[in-house]
């Protein structure tokens, strides 16, 4: 970080030195998956691709611009954390989890399977050399078993290899706005599991409230379920009825996810959930609403801010709406 004063913490060395197993693994992966004949497209047909591995090269490509720009300036602290993100939270946590379904031979992944075979090979091949001049020692012996395009002059060692520059061809904000909606339902799932069902997978079920959000789940369905760990994921409409059994949350306005629990439901368990969520909601609604009754807020404040902040408040209207509507059938059961 920038500071005259940067205090060692063994610990974390120690954690980061772990860090290394999981491009060790990364990269053992991709060796399967590739296999020994594979060898790399000159160039990525990015439009033909799955929406998840749109999705990858696009956040790599930010990725890499926003490293190139931090090390430019000389902010180091940036620069490392912005790759740190990309491997970690984007490539090893969500990336590979979710492209594991198409590598169990159905027919009916064979495209699928085919562009992440490339995708895999170009973020691979990418963050290794984006992460050299931070970790030379690993990335140089990692880089060095990854397989080379034939068209390509092979350099010797990834030291004198071109360091990379954003692609704007793999920038994609629609494919990034979807993912960060599925990322958020994913998250949303994942805390409905009790600590003590951890390795079962449940049913779930996502409650949409429009087409367009409807039509964004419908298309990373399998992502969803995948990343979730859970055995089904069925879409609801307004009009459906709500499962029984289900522990349930908030995403948005327009979004709700449930999740079929085994054995009787904890409705305590969900109340006392309901109710975090509700205060948290309630907490947000009166801190924007007091600021927009503030004198001088009409007089002083953009128009373009004065109709986001309606928008916002609008919204948080509407989650208090949904949260009381799933306490009250939550009542009901009982």
């Amino acid at each position: 970080s920038e500071s005259d004063k940067i205090n060692l913490d063994i610990k974390r060395v120690h954690g980061y030195r772990q860090w290394c197993n999981k491009l060790w693994n990364a990269i053992r992966f991709a060796m399967i998956k590739l296999g020994d004949q594979y060898t790399p497209p000159a160039t990525l047909a990015v439009h033909t691709m799955p929406p998840i591995c749109k999705w990858i090269l696009s956040v790599l490509s930010k990725a890499v611009g926003k490293t190139v720009s931090s090390l430019e300036a000389y902010k180091f602290s940036d620069a490392t954390s912005s790759i740190y993100f990309w491997w970690q939270y984007q490539l090893c946590d969500v990336f590979i989890e979710a492209i594991k379904p198409y590598f169990n031979g159905s027919e009916e992944f064979e495209s699928a399977r085919g562009a992440s075979r490339d995708t895999l090979w170009a973020c691979l091949d990418t963050g290794l050399r984006l992460l050299h001049p931070f970790m030379p020692y690993i990335t140089e012996e990692l880089w060095q078993r990854l397989p080379q395009p034939k068209e390509a002059c092979r350099k010797d060692s990834i030291m004198i290899s071109e360091y990379p520059s954003a692609v704007q061809e793999w920038a994609n904000d629609k494919v990034e706005n979807e993912m960060e909606i599925v990322l958020d339902a994913v998250s949303k799932l994942r805390s409905l599991r009790p600590p003590t069902d951890i390795q079962l997978r449940s049913p779930s079920f996502v409650l949409c409230r429009n087409l367009e959000i409807a039509a964004t789940v419908w298309c990373y369905q399998a992502q969803i379920a995948t990343l979730a760990s859970v055995s089904s994921l069925k879409i609801l409409t307004e009009d459906d009825p709500t499962p029984p059994d289900c522990a349930t949350n908030i995403v948005n306005k327009d979004l709700a996810v449930y999740l079929q629990l085994r054995g009787a439901l904890d409705t305590e368990a969900e109340h006392e959930k309901l109710r975090k969520k509700r205060e948290e909601v309630q907490k947000q609604y009166d801190t924007l609403s007091q600021k927009m009754s503030a004198s001088g807020y009409r007089e002083k404040a953009p128009q373009s801010k004065q109709d986001d902040d309606m928008k916002k408040l609008a919204t948080l209207l509407e989650e208090l709406e949904i949260i009381s509507e799933a306490e009250s059938k939550l009542d009901a059961k009982n």
